[in-house]
């Protein structure tokens, strides 16, 4: 019998604890170590670069990571897979191989090249999301580094699966097993209570929780865990949480295998050990995921503090104001009602306005609408200040949301003797199916209820995705789930959280998770690096969930 393979993770996204390579390659047994370093606004960030120096594009932080590290992984046999390449992974791998000859190693790198498809789809960055088939290859290949630009973020478990194993496109179930394990670490210390909703619960909260590892085994279960002696912990409901973020549908789509989230089985199997299993999968859709950043304009923000009586007239002379300086066009302003009557302090007796303009004319969003703001400081409403001085206006991009052909696509992994091996698409695939679940009606009320936030009884975590936003809720325990399968509806979501009430809500049930999802379309706008909301990416809208009072059975609450 094969034995399993341990995968840590040291990075969830690009400025992530710089420490964690170091902390996972000595804390105890690995196989390969991986570090996620991409999202959509990274991409952005790193076109950015791209277009100051076309030699980078890449995660500069991550060889500050690797130079420390790169010795002993190399004398222990660890392997390291990263997609800390970005846009640029050959200039990564050339400048990983010029550190390992500095630090006089002998170390095989190797790189999977052909996510960038700006070419089939115009934009400032376009990437294609890749499968893991490159990384195993390039594994296979004797590759002690292996660098990608743009792939699935699972697929940095999902490779080291399929080259330890050797898994061919047949093998569904046991590469959508390694999906769900990869879901579960791409995000660091999320999945070891990490921005846990009951983090008041867990042992050692003021410690720093350790990075979670995968015991993946030759069937596409696994046993996620972590280090001895790290902080935070793993359970069914870290874990859980961890599952739920920024997903849609329970078939949940990846370039190699459809994964059925609905068919998770989650068992503890100890101390800071959750066992995966059960886990089907389906053929994978015929088309990549292509994510899409083009420049949007220019951006500018400041926020006034109002205090004491009278704020919503204090924040309407502002706007007035303002809006008669400036034109109306691309202002935005948001009032927060931070402030309680009779305060006991200035700051719990103010309130936040904040205003921001976005304009394709860097000078109307730069020092023209901030000098517009500085000149109310003498002319404006009782006590007027400002949280921050004036500042210049910033470049913001736009991400949508595209589509490509598997074919269309040149998967290339580029093998530590420059070989460079095609990766074919799968030949079999399918269309995904509408899974959403039926809406019904809320059930009536019985019994005793007793009003109380919904985070007494429930868990949430949210996330983005491009403009829009999901929102996982779990419960405790199956009676508690049987009120939120049926009294949370989509409707009452929406009346829960107003900013939701006039958009598309889509709600899928994971009773084998005990937890409901909702992904609400649009709430973010074009995307984080254009949202000028409080929380552009949507992390506290669970939070905000969980803090709304609502009915519950009285006999669940304790």
């Amino acid at each position: 019998m094969t034995a399993p393979i341990r995968i840590g993770n040291a990075s969830g996204f690009y400025g992530d604890r710089a420490t964690a390579w170091r902390e996972m390659l000595d804390g105890g047994e690995l196989d390969v170590l991986t570090g996620d370093y991409l999202a959509e606004l990274t991409m952005l960030i790193l076109g950015r670069d791209r277009l100051k120096d076309p030699a980078t594009g890449y995660a500069k932080t991550f060889l500050r990571q690797l130079e420390s590290v790169l010795g002993g992984a190399k004398q222990r046999g660890v392997r390291l897979v990263t997609n800390a390449g970005g846009l640029n992974p050959a200039g990564l791998a050339d400048a990983v191989r010029a550190l390992a000859a500095r630090l006089g190693l002998d170390v095989a790198v190797a790189h999977v090249e052909g996510d960038d498809v700006t070419a089939q789809v115009p934009g400032l960055t376009a990437n294609a999301y890749l499968g893991a088939f490159g990384i195993a290859e390039c594994l296979t290949a004797g590759a002690d580094v292996v660098v990608t630009g743009r792939v699935t973020d699972a697929s940095l478990v999902v490779g080291p699966g399929i080259a330890r194993f050797g898994w061919t496109r047949a093998d569904l179930d046991a590469l959508a097993g390694a999906t769900v394990a990869g879901h579960v670490l791409e995000c660091g210390a999320q999945a070891t209570g990490g921005n846990y909703a009951f983090f008041t619960e867990l042992p050692d909260r003021a410690r720093r929780p350790g990075f979670p590892l995968a015991e993946l085994h030759a069937d596409g279960s696994a046993v996620i865990t972590k280090h001895p002696g790290t902080g935070g912990a793993v359970t069914v409901e870290t874990v859980t949480a961890q599952l739920l973020y920024e997903i849609g549908a329970p078939a949940y789509p990846g370039p190699d295998v459809v994964a059925d989230f609905g068919t998770i089985g989650l068992a503890a199997d100890g101390a800071d050990r959750v066992r995966i299993s059960g886990v089907r999968g389906a053929p994978p859709p015929p088309e990549l995921k292509v994510g899409v950043n083009t420049l949007g304009g220019f951006r500018n923000a400041m926020t006034f503090v109002l205090c004491g009586l009278e704020i919503p007239a204090k924040a309407d002379l502002v706007r007035t104001q303002l809006t008669d300086a400036l034109g109306p066009d691309g202002l935005e302003f948001t009032l927060a009602r931070t402030d309680r009557p009779d305060a006991d302090s200035e700051a719990a007796a103010s309130a936040l306005l904040a205003v921001s303009i976005k304009d394709s004319d860097p000078k109307r969003a730069g020092r023209t609408f901030s000098q517009a703001a500085v000149e109310l400081a003498l002319a404006s409403y009782p006590g007027l200040a400002l949280t921050a001085p004036p500042g210049d206006a910033t470049p913001f991009g736009v991400f949508t949301g595209h589509s490509i052909s598997q074919a269309a696509v040149e998967h290339v992994a580029v093998r530590p003797d420059g070989t460079r091996i095609k990766i074919e698409p799968p030949e079999i695939t399918q269309s995904l199916d509408n899974m959403k679940s039926p809406e019904c009606p809320e059930a009536a009320a019985v019994g005793h209820f007793v009003r109380a936030p919904l985070g007494t009884l429930f868990g949430a975590r949210s996330g983005d995705k491009g403009g829009d936003a999901n929102i996982g809720v779990w419960a405790r325990d199956e009676p508690a789930y049987a009120w939120l399968r049926d009294r949370l509806t989509a409707e009452r979501l929406r009346a829960l959280l107003p900013e939701a009430r006039e958009l598309d809500v889509e709600r899928y049930e994971l009773p084998n998770l005990l937890a409901v999802n909702f992904v609400v379309r649009g709430i973010l706008g074009a995307g984080v690096a254009a949202s000028t909301r409080f929380d552009p990416q949507g992390k506290a809208l669970g939070e905000w969930l969980r803090s709304r009072v609502v009915e519950l059975p009285a006999e669940l609450v304790p």
